[in-house]
């Protein structure tokens, strides 16, 4: 195929399911890696000689390299390609995950992961401005309903998948798993992906690029240290406070560089604002799920870790089961009463568990997972649809650029947030260890978050997006 400009005569007019279809699998696959290597955690140090703790640097260590790689992705893919950046990205990914599985010291595996973790963090955003960018405004929702589902399905299944394959066949495997995946990815991008890009290339900012990932890497490593104790987390919240300034210093920068490595101008259309808020504090919240619901099972009703992930599991049907209705709901109602009247929902759900003390009634705990699984899926598709709402086909790549970069700092916080609350809680109840006063007292706080989404989805007009969503006229 020919390189193409991402001009809107080849893009709004070639919207395909298959290429929707395909970028969502290759990120249900970077997804399900980075959800699958925690269950093997313990057993992957056993074989490396080391203490389970010291394994985290693996997971440290994919994340940062995503966090440092993902400011580049719109500038590479107009600068190559992006069916030529996806190609690159996905061999990256595969090829490392095959390092992974054959790595025989911890330093090794270590390694191996950088290079997954870059891979992965150009995988996400390019693929998503492939399929945005071909879409006319009445496909949004369909494209969004199948580019979402592996952020609803991964997260859950990863550590029920790596649990099993750990038990009968070896961690390994679990990252083999990737090269059939990648293999299927690479053949599909090949034949499906249209090698677009710009014909008149921004040159390399140097000092945003710095500032960004400097910014992004510092803030998600004090995130993810968040939750430990004593002088710990002075350094996180230190990290916290720096990242944080790095990222000022850098929206300063992006502002006035006549060529910003991102273009900021996406930010200045109301959709891509309502996406960042309230859509952030709601992916703050769901990124919060898949760490607390075992720990809920396990620490909080004593089950095996097997069981637990039974029950995880009918949350993930929640999720996919409201699928057939997302679509017309949004298309019935329009973005802000999904938005508010289904936020409400979701701190009902989040009460819900908050009062469960047994599971002496488990047909009552699964019509409340089943809930709460379909509520989050409901509000995570509405809020992907919303953020492209009214963004010009020129400005998606830099829009889903962004969207990736606060996705990545979403995740971090959820599951700082959530332990942080946790680790609170139990120092305010003098208990020892974490049970099922504190997991309770948690989703209480999540409660009160997502109370505070809804409100916040109050700032969406009421016809915003109509062209999106098509609801009817009321």
């Amino acid at each position: 195929m020919a390189d193409l400009p991402p001009s809107p005569a080849t893009t709004a007019a070639g919207y395909s399911p298959a290429v929707a279809l395909t970028m969502a699998a290759i990120g249900f696959m970077q997804i399900l890696d980075s959800a699958i290597i925690n269950t093997s955690l313990p057993t992957m140090a056993r074989s490396f000689g080391v203490a389970p703790i010291d394994l985290s640097l693996a997971v440290t260590a994919y994340v940062l390299a995503a966090a440092a790689a993902s400011p580049l992705a719109n500038w590479l893919a107009d600068r190559f390609g992006a069916r030529n950046i996806l190609v690159a990205a996905l061999v990256a990914f595969t090829l490392s995950s095959i390092w992974c599985a054959l790595s025989q010291t911890l330093p090794e595996l270590i390694a191996a992961r950088v290079v997954q973790g870059v891979g992965g963090a150009l995988l996400l955003p390019v693929g998503t401005a492939v399929v945005m960018r071909r879409a006319a405004r009445a496909d949004f929702v369909r494209a969004t309903a199948l580019m979402v589902w592996p952020a609803l399905m991964a997260p859950i299944v990863g550590p029920v998948l790596g649990g099993f394959i750990t038990e009968h066949l070896s961690w390994h495997w679990n990252f083999w798993l990737n090269l059939p995946l990648g293999a299927c990815g690479l053949l599909a991008i090949l034949r499906l992906v249209p090698n677009e890009r710009n014909p008149d290339p921004r040159p390399f900012d140097v000092v945003g690029f710095a500032l960004c990932a400097t910014s992004l890497t510092t803030l998600l490593a004090g995130f993810q240290r968040s939750a430990e104790a004593g002088g710990e987390r002075i350094v996180a919240l230190t990290m916290i406070g720096l990242g944080t300034l790095l990222g000022f210093a850098a929206i300063r920068h992006l502002r006035r560089h006549s060529a910003p490595l991102l273009s900021l101008g996406a930010l200045s259309h109301p959709s891509l604002g309502y996406a960042f808020h309230p859509g952030g504090l709601y992916r703050i919240l769901f990124s919060a799920a898949p760490f607390l619901l075992p720990l809920w099972f396990q620490l909080g009703f004593g089950l095996s870790p097997a069981s637990a992930g039974l029950w995880v599991l009918v949350y993930f049907v929640g999720n996919l089961g409201i699928k057939v209705i997302t679509t017309p709901l949004t298309r019935r109602f329009g973005f802000r009463c999904v938005l508010v009247g289904d936020g409400v929902l979701v701190a009902l759900s989040m009460v819900a568990c908050a009062l469960v003390g047994s599971l002496d009634q488990p047909v009552l705990v699964v019509a409340i997972l089943l809930f709460a699984g379909s509520v989050r899926s409901i509000q995570l598709t509405t809020l992907t649809t919303l953020a492209f709402a009214d963004v010009p086909e020129v400005e998606r790549g830099n829009a889903s650029n962004l969207i990736a970069m606060m996705q990545q700092g979403t995740q971090a916080a959820g599951v700082a947030v959530a332990a942080f609350s946790l680790s609170a809680l139990q120092a305010v109840l003098g208990t020892d260890a974490i049970g099922l006063p504190e997991l309770q007292g948690t989703f209480w706080i999540m409660a009160v978050l997502a109370v505070v989404g809804a409100i916040a989805g109050l700032r969406v007009p009421e016809a915003f997006g109509r062209e999106v969503s098509a609801a009817t006229a009321r």
